[in-house]
């Protein structure tokens, strides 16, 4: 007997029927798995903020008297007990500079640009370490001269290294601030351009740089001061500062009495009445012509003793003449032109 062959055939709808309860199916499947994994990821979220806020209450709470700090400024401290937990806190995140020229990139790396360099700071060194011993350190040796030779490569950046070098040497000596030094490098960075060092010292030219910069800046220095620090001789700083004067057109005036007085009345340790009473002094010889043709130093130091004698202060002759380092033949000269009706 033949067995009887199915006949009943599957519907395209009822196939699709079935595609949906399959999808329907694994969609409940993956949601019960993602219920099933919500309560440990909120477990371990709320593990990390307990974590969190217990480092929080920790630093927050004052190791001494267990009592609660506040942060005042760049301090930590404790409101029962008034100790400092913490202090000059650091900032862990790189500096920033604003550059005109590069707004892509505004992280300061490296040290500044300076103009009493030769090269503006921008070469490297190749340093030296206790640790290199044997054939090493003799190659880093010779890699070292071979760098500093390639550095000063011409007669022309020799010469603005010894120069810059001695102008910096001058700067600390007569304790003056950078922005002289900078405009004393670049003065003399033009004096170069213009050829005017041929035939002449370079210690004149940096004497005299250093002392057009103070002039510019108002910064009362002498002559005979700043050739007392370097290492020329008042004639060479002269004919230095002629050539300068006569080829650059330097914008400086003739000095007054009154660009001496702060620093003679601070070395005499003189009051702030006399100093003002000695200002008005030096106004007063301006004025009247008394200061005309007479060493604007010696005029100064009479304006002190002048107003010293007249505010009844203890002020001598021979120490208004020693800290203008003139003499007091001269001090003497002007005050009797200055008290006289």
């Amino acid at each position: 007997m033949s067995e009887a062959r199915s006949t009943r055939t599957r519907s395209p709808r009822t196939e699709t029927d079935d595609t949906a309860t399959a999808d329907r199916a694994a969609t409940t499947t993956r949601g019960e798995s993602v219920d099933r994994d919500e309560p440990a990821d909120r477990a371990a979220t709320a593990r990390d903020e307990t974590t969190d806020g217990d480092e929080t209450a920790a630093r927050e709470m004052c190791p001494e008297c267990g009592g609660r700090t506040r942060a005042d400024a760049a301090e930590r401290v404790c409101t029962d007990c008034g100790l400092v937990v913490e202090s000059d806190r650091i900032d862990h995140g790189p500096e920033w500079r604003s550059f005109d020229d590069d707004d892509t990139n505004p992280k300061r790396t490296g040290a500044p640009l300076t103009r009493s360099r030769h090269d503006r700071g921008l070469s490297t060194e190749i340093g030296r370490s206790t640790k290199v011993k044997g054939r090493k350190r003799r190659r880093l040796a010779r890699m070292r001269t071979q760098h500093n030779r390639a550095q000063i490569s011409t007669k022309r950046d020799r010469n603005k290294v010894y120069a810059y070098t001695e102008i910096r040497r001058l700067t600390g000596a007569l304790e003056l601030p950078d922005s002289v030094r900078d405009a004393a490098c670049t003065l003399f960075d033009s004096a170069q351009s213009e050829s005017l060092l041929r035939g002449r010292s370079l210690e004149g030219f940096a004497a005299a740089c250093l002392y057009v910069a103070c002039r510019t800046a108002d910064v009362a220095r002498t002559v005979e001061e700043i050739c007392a620090e370097a290492k020329a001789t008042e004639a060479e700083h002269r004919a230095a500062f002629d050539a300068m004067n006569r080829e650059l057109g330097l914008p400086i005036a003739p000095t007054g009495p009154a660009e001496y007085l702060p620093r003679f009345a601070s070395d005499l340790d003189c009051d702030a009445d006399v100093e003002r009473r000695a200002g008005e002094l030096a106004e007063r010889a301006v004025a009247e012509g008394i200061a005309n043709g007479r060493n604007p130093v010696g005029v100064a130091a009479a304006c002190l003793y002048t107003a010293a004698r007249e505010l009844d202060a203890e002020c001598t002759q021979q120490e208004a003449a020693d800290v203008a380092d003139v003499t007091p033949v001269t001090v003497r000269r002007t005050y009797v032109d200055l008290t006289a009706e």
